[in-house]
């Protein structure tokens, strides 16, 4: 990675050298203060001294002035202000006291001794003058006050005071120069500092523009490009160790590891939509990536045990199908069988059921024949070995209706077994196997009924048999009892009208169990037509089945014994 200074370096060092110099300026602020501060003190030093040096000078003037007016006048009030002054308000002593007090210098202080040696030369004239005046010598007085001695001294005097005022003045103007320039100089690195302040915050928004809010801006649009998800957007920025570098570097990063995820997603999402589940995702996820990488490594894994088990399913059902479809042909087989076996059997009840109309009908005659006993004894002998035939035929019909009704029961008892087989498929063919299941259960219902059926039926023709049996003893009886025909007249006349009852409770039995046997053919026929549909939907089934099976055979899937 290019090496380059970080801009918090950068910033930090012109903000610092900005610190730096304000409080440089800051500094200069308080210096000035205290130079103004200073200055002004001087000024007022320069004004004090030269008012003290005035009031020391005027005092000695004054003094002069009224010892001179008082020589030439005589005036007393000159001569009570110049003791005033002397005494009382002492101008000179006060002035000098304040110079001292505010300092002057040893050269200075030399004029200042130098005046009060002259001034004190100056005193015994002054008293000589005014001792004169008290006199009343005012000319004597006159001359010791502007004779040559005393107007020298104060010549020299008066030159000391303009040396004196020149040299302070020279000394305090110095000063308050020195201090100007001092002050003139801070002012102008005040200035410079200011100047350079604004010099560096200049640099400072330059620096920022370039340095830093450029390559943001750019990272701001870099960015916009990726939350839009558009990671293919030119990014010229480079990376180096700088802050602005190193957020360029990881701009960099995260745009190669998102191109690295999606094309690794679209990969494998491209694969299973192809049917390839034979995959695996790698562990070079991080972060929040995570978990699309669980999620998809748990789709994955879902999507080949559902299909394996799919498959497995498919399998089962194929083979369960098969087998539905040869037992649904064997029991559609075995209805049609049964259907013949019942159209036979409803033939012979409906010929059984004729003979019954015949023997009731024959009965009914015997009947009339009983009572024209008396009359046709020889047509009774005939019509009883008629009836004796007939009642033979009964037996025999009763008989063979015995062996119908055995294969009935077998029928009934077949289709229980077939229907309970069914069940027991449909059971096993689960949710494939409802609808079958119900056609197995409607049959075994048709079959209990058969059942049922076929028992009413015969206890019904066992009391038939029974009844023809009991006829046939009474024919025996009657045809014995011919020999007393005429004393068992009655009695056979009621055993006539019993077996003509008998007969057309027959008759009426044999109607019902043709009504039976025709509900029963066409409950046959229904099975017979429901079995057929069964096996053309477990043909359907199978064929579904196949189907399924070829489509999850697309799928690639995981070995059994490879770990999920």
């Amino acid at each position: 990675m290019k090496r380059a200074m970080k801009q918090s370096t950068l910033i930090l060092i012109l903000n610092g050298i900005s610190i730096l110099t304000l409080l440089f300026m800051v500094y200069s602020l308080v210096s000035y203060s205290k130079i103004s501060s200073r200055l002004t003190a001087a000024s007022e030093e320069r004004f004090s001294l030269t008012y003290n040096a005035n009031r020391f000078m005027n005092g000695s003037a004054y003094l002069t002035n009224e010892v001179r007016a008082f020589s030439a006048t005589g005036d007393q009030q000159h001569y009570d202000n110049y003791w005033n002054e002397i005494n009382e308000l002492q101008n000179r002593d006060k002035g000098v006291a304040a110079l001292q007090e505010i300092g002057i210098t040893e050269e200075e202080q030399g004029m200042i001794d130098d005046m009060f040696a002259l001034s004190n030369q100056l005193v015994p004239l002054e008293e000589n003058a005014m001792e004169e005046v008290q006199a009343g010598n005012m000319e004597d007085a006159i001359s010791y006050v502007y004779g040559k001695d005393y107007s020298e001294s104060i010549a020299q005097i008066n030159s000391l005071k303009e040396q004196f005022l020149a040299a302070l003045d020279q000394r305090s103007l110095t000063q308050i120069q020195n201090l100007q320039k001092e002050a003139e100089s801070i002012r102008l690195s005040m200035f410079l500092a200011l100047a350079m302040v604004g010099i560096i915050q200049l640099l400072n928004m330059i620096i920022s523009r370039i340095v830093i809010m450029r390559p943001v801006l750019k990272v701001r649009d870099q960015m916009k490009e990726i939350s839009l998800g558009n990671l293919s957007a030119e990014f010229s920025l480079e990376s180096n160790t700088s802050e602005i570098g190193m957020l360029v570097a990881s701009i960099h990063e995260t745009k190669q590891e998102l191109k690295k995820y999606i094309k690794d997603i679209d990969y494998i999402l491209a694969q299973m939509a192809q049917g390839n589940m034979n995959l695996t995702v790698g562990d070079d996820y991080r972060g929040e990536f995570l978990p699309i990488q669980n999620a998809m490594r748990q789709i994955l894994d879902s999507l080949n045990r559902a299909l394996a088990q799919i498959n497995l399913t498919a399998e089962r059902v194929s083979a369960e199908s098969e087998r539905m479809a040869a037992d649904s042909l064997t029991l559609s087989n075995g209805n049609v069988q049964q259907a013949a076996a019942v159209q036979q059997l409803s033939s012979s009840i409906h010929e059984i059921s004729k003979q019954v109309d015949q023997t009731s009908t024959d009965a009914n005659d015997a009947k009339n024949a009983s009572t024209e006993a008396f009359q046709h004894l020889q047509v009774c002998n005939q019509k009883m070995s008629d009836l004796t035939t007939a009642i033979a035929d009964i037996s025999n019909s009763s008989n063979q209706i015995g062996g119908i009704i055995k294969t009935i029961e077998d029928i009934a008892f077949q289709t229980k077994i077939l229907a309970l087989n069914a069940s027991v498929e449909a059971a096993r063919a689960g949710e494939a196997g409802k609808s079958f299941s119900v056609v197995a259960d409607e049959v075994q219902s048709l079959a209990n009924k058969s059942s049922a059926s076929a028992q009413d039926i015969t206890k019904l023709i066992e009391t038939s048999i029974q009844l023809v049996q009991y006829g046939s003893s009474l024919s025996s009886d009657t045809t014995e009892a011919l020999s007393a025909v005429f004393i068992g007249a009655r009695k056979s006349t009621e055993l006539v009208d019993r077996i003509a009852d008998s007969a057309i409770e027959q008759s009426l039995s044999l109607k019902q169990l043709t009504q039976g046997m025709e509900q029963i053919s066409e409950v046959v026929q229904t099975n017979a037509s429901t079995a057929e549909k069964s096996a053309a939907s477990a043909r359907e089934l199978n064929n579904q089945a196949a189907e399924l099976k070829l489509s999850v055979n697309k799928f690639r899937l995981r070995s059994a014994g490879r770990q999920l």
